[in-house]
């Protein structure tokens, strides 16, 4: 991600929570996706065999994508996967939309093409690709909005639309022109805002990312680096062989509240983890995390 970047708006998965009858076989989504945010990957491939049907096929394809776009972001220096992202956004997108030309009066259809953009969307803000961001944005946004006119009870799309509405009010004023030129909508941070924190308390599914996704506004924009601790210890408390939130909790100690010691012994439990094999890539995740707390202990001899 990229700090200062309105385009980071768009980092959300749009599923819907399991008590949202309009969405079909969504119980099934659900336990893959809790596999995805746990870094179980395989097993998440498993459970999609069985999740569609009687979910959609475009759901299924959509968390595939999901899946891909999560092993990246734990290891974005590795660009072997990004092919194998975007070929499958295509061919979710090409799906999701198929899908909305049959039947334009379908809410889930409208929510799983913006579904389908998401991770490409995110991806592309990843790798610098601020235009194409920009655009598939907008494309979510509308996707969102008329599955919002057709059927207003869709919880998380809400939700979707509310992260664009923070990030779109609190851009840079060089990100606002770029957002002008391309004639794109403004936004309304407390709006926004308030429609996120309202999932992180109440959502079923999309709870974590709300979770997640605050804490990233907190620490960067709302300048609330101990409401961002909070958030993150408890996604690691719930995800804990996903090495990602952990980092995060590291990053924030050291680079918000200058606090040497919480992070080196943030990146040490990693390490630890890594070392009982019950962390995601464990062999790559404890090597870079040791030299991260060894790079602390340095830094700050003292407060050790």
């Amino acid at each position: 991600m990229v700090r200062g970047s309105w385009l980071v708006a768009f980092l959300f998965f749009s599923l819907a929570a399991p008590s949202e009858a309009a969405l079909t076989g969504s119980a099934k989504l659900a336990i893959v996706y809790e596999s995805i945010l746990s870094a179980q990957f395989d097993r998440a491939d498993t459970e999609l065999k069985q999740a569609c049907p009687p979910a959609p096929t475009e759901a299924c394809l959509v968390l595939g994508v999901v899946s891909q776009w999560w092993r990246i972001q734990i290891d974005p220096a590795n660009l072997s996967r990004d092919q194998v992202l975007n070929e499958r956004a295509k061919a979710s997108i090409k799906a999701a939309e198929a899908w909305t030309k049959r039947d334009a009066r379908n809410a889930e259809a409208w929510f799983y093409l913006a579904g389908s953009y998401a991770p490409l969307v995110q991806w592309q803000v990843l790798r610098g690709e601020r235009v194409g961001a920009a655009r598939n944005g907008n494309r979510i946004r509308i996707a969102l909005e008329e599955a919002l006119r057709l059927d207003p009870t869709l919880a998380d799309a809400h939700f979707g639309i509310g992260v664009y509405e923070y990030y779109a009010d609190v851009a840079s004023a060089g990100a606002k022109v770029f957002r002008w030129l391309l004639f794109l909508p403004g936004g309304d941070r407390v709006k926004g805002l308030e429609a996120i924190a309202q999932t992180q308390r109440n959502g079923a599914l999309l709870r974590s990312e709300a979770a997640y996704q605050l804490s990233i506004i907190d620490v960067w924009y709302e300048h609330k680096p101990t409401e961002a601790i909070a958030l993150l210890k408890g996604l690691d408390a719930r995800y804990p062989a996903n090495p990602l939130f952990l980092q995060r909790l590291a990053e924030t100690y050291d680079d918000y509240v200058h606090d040497a010691r919480a992070s080196a012994a943030a990146w040490q439990t990693l390490v630890d983890r890594a070392k009982r094999d019950r962390v995601y890539d464990a062999s790559r995740i404890g090597a870079w995390a040791e030299l991260k707390r060894r790079a602390i202990v340095a830094r700050n001899p003292t407060s050790f």
